[in-house]
């Protein structure tokens, strides 16, 4: 456990680091698209892990939703990054992406503003606040998704 809590340490102080260089570390759009793809496959797989808790199936554990926000926290900052010109093709990126850059930015620091929230209130053990923050954090997904991700 303790190894883990460093990992999160380091991952969580390296994450700006990553977010703000990653442009220059794709050689090609591929890798952009593989890069985002994975940060954003790990999101919402940590942010899945909460649901059983929030729709009550499980008992409120507040140490394992803290320590998964806690890794939800350090991946948020990292997609953003990899979406770099030319790492649309063949992807659900919409154009709009690249044409709204400003509001594209817009709703990423909505998202990673909800998952502060969100962190905040973790491991208070308070459901409700739990709830909704988890649902702040949903909301932003799905208004980033409704204007920048193409339908399948």
């Amino acid at each position: 456990m303790k190894k883990i809590k460093l990992l999160l340490l380091a991952l969580t102080i390296a994450a700006p680091l990553f977010a703000q260089t990653a442009q220059a570390q794709f050689a090609k759009p591929e890798d952009a698209i593989k890069y985002r793809k994975a940060s954003l496959t790990l999101i919402s797989s940590h942010f899945g892990r909460m649901q059983p808790t929030v729709k009550g199936a499980i008992p409120y554990d507040a140490a394992a939703i803290k320590a998964n926000v806690d890794v939800l926290k350090t991946l948020s900052v990292l997609p953003w990054a990899a979406f770099t010109t030319g790492s649309q093709a063949g992807t659900d990126a919409k154009p709009e992406i690249w044409s709204d850059a400003a509001g594209f930015k817009q709703a990423q620091q909505k998202f990673e503003a909800a998952v502060v929230k969100l962190s905040d209130v973790s491991g208070s053990g308070d459901l409700e606040k739990l709830r909704s923050a988890v649902g702040d954090v949903g909301a932003s997904c799905k208004a980033c998704h409704d204007s920048y991700r193409a339908k399948k």
